[in-house]
């Protein structure tokens, strides 16, 4: 029964289900909400429980992820939603719109920018100067023109990265240092004292919801993760035009 109602116009991808407890009675969002908060503890937050596009089914966003579970709150359900008849992804759509941002909110002093060309189109990159994906990101973004590179620094790696981090900071010329060792892997050198971002960007970062390096955020406040192609950071730049 229950499998045919999964496949009926709508697919789930990758289903995996993990039994958290047994119920025989249906819970409204709310009490599903409390009722899976208990189960799964303290540690973990849970913000919201909305009922999907598949009856007995609700969408649950555990930070900034989402899962599923039924109307018992007795399993969740890991996977994707894809609507047969549109095609559409519906996990992803929903996935794409949690992790969006206010670019505004974004406080720009506590990055250091990297201007090329008129520097008319802008991002704001999350990285770790140890992260071997954000350095091949850097040598990605050397081929974009016309745009403004806000680098905020979040040592998550090593004691290294926070050593590091302080000294690309501190220096005289921020966005040479930068480059000097993300791109020439020059040391950085010099004092790692002065005053800093770095605890304030690492707050940021785990409000955000960032759990890797690097993370690209465009003024859409849309997300991409990883070490991203150039094609899809110039469609998307262009996509904002």
């Amino acid at each position: 029964m229950v499998k045919n109602r999964l496949f009926i116009g709508i697919y789930f991808g990758f289903i995996s289900l993990i039994t958290i407890s047994a119920s025989c009675f249906a819970l409204n969002e709310a009490q599903i909400k409390t009722e899976l908060q208990n189960k799964i503890g303290k540690g973990v937050s849970i913000k919201g429980v909305n009922a999907s596009a598949i009856p007995g089914i609700f969408e649950v966003q555990i930070d900034n992820e989402i899962v599923y579970t039924d109307s018992n709150a007795k399993f969740l359900i890991q996977g994707e939603i894809i609507d047969l008849v549109s095609g559409a992804n519906l996990t992803a759509k929903k996935q794409e719109s949690i992790s969006r941002i206010k670019w505004t909110e974004l406080p720009q002093a506590n990055a250091f920018k990297i201007v090329r060309g008129n520097g008319s189109r802008q991002i704001a990159v999350f990285s770790d100067p140890n992260c071997g994906y954000c350095k091949r990101l850097e040598k990605t973004l050397l081929q974009l023109d016309n745009v403004t590179v806000y680098n905020y620094l979040i040592p998550i790696l090593s004691a290294d990265s926070v050593q590091k981090s302080k000294q690309i900071w501190c220096s005289s010329d921020p966005q040479k240092a930068w480059i000097d060792w993300m791109i020439n892997g020059l040391t950085p050198s010099g004092k790692a004292d002065c005053a800093n971002p770095m605890d304030k960007n690492l707050a940021i970062a785990k409000n955000l919801g960032i759990n890797g390096t690097p993370t690209i955020f465009f003024t859409d406040g849309s997300r991409y993760p990883g070490a991203v192609q150039l094609t899809d950071i110039e469609k998307k730049l262009a996509s904002l035009k």
